[in-house]
């Protein structure tokens, strides 16, 4: 899991979004670290979020983003009755294992996808939803920014609940993981 992102050689620009990605990545998986698949369910603080949930979310996000932006199916279409599934682990289902493998699978594909992409400049129409501008198109560059804004924006909500979970801060959590090795 990647602790520090090192400067990008010259001029890979697809290189440094895909580095901070994976930098963002590394510190939600963290916050996993040591849980019990009860432990990454609960919801320990005044959020209404879990860890577990928070993962699937982004996961989820991340995998939806790069459906849209490849105009592919995403794997999972949530709708307002299936919506609030994707912030909770559902019991039977999700373990924190198969919710780190499925965001494993998907930082994959979403490095394979950016890659491969003929030019960051490269656009996409933005969903047709309310808080979106209607008929506007953004770039493959919006979208990598824009995948490191929502995992560290969630990142930091689920430094919080482990911290209220069990009083790990990110700190130690970036030591257990290099013990862990």
């Amino acid at each position: 899991m990647v602790m520090h992102v090192n400067p990008e050689a010259r001029g890979d620009e697809r290189g440094a979004l895909l580095a901070f990605i994976a930098e963002q990545r590394g510190g939600l998986r963290r916050t996993l670290l040591g849980l019990t698949d009860g432990q990454a369910a609960a919801k320990p603080s005044a959020s209404a979020l879990s860890l577990g949930g928070i993962v699937k979310h982004v996961a989820e996000v991340e995998q939806g983003w790069v459906a849209l932006a490849s105009r592919t199916a995403p794997d999972t279409k949530r709708d307002p009755e299936s919506y609030g599934i994707g912030f909770q682990m559902v019991e039977g289902t999700d373990t924190v294992r198969s919710l780190l493998d499925y965001y494993e699978d998907v930082a994959r594909r979403t490095e394979k996808f950016f890659q491969d992409a003929p030019s960051l400049d490269d656009t996409f129409p933005l969903p047709d939803e309310p808080w979106f501008p209607d008929g506007q198109e953004v770039s493959l560059r919006w979208l990598g920014l824009h995948l490191i804004r929502e995992t560290a924006r969630h990142a930091g909500h689920a430094d919080i609940i482990r911290e209220s979970l069990d009083g790990k801060t990110a700190f130690e959590l970036v030591a257990l993981a290099q013990q862990q090795g």
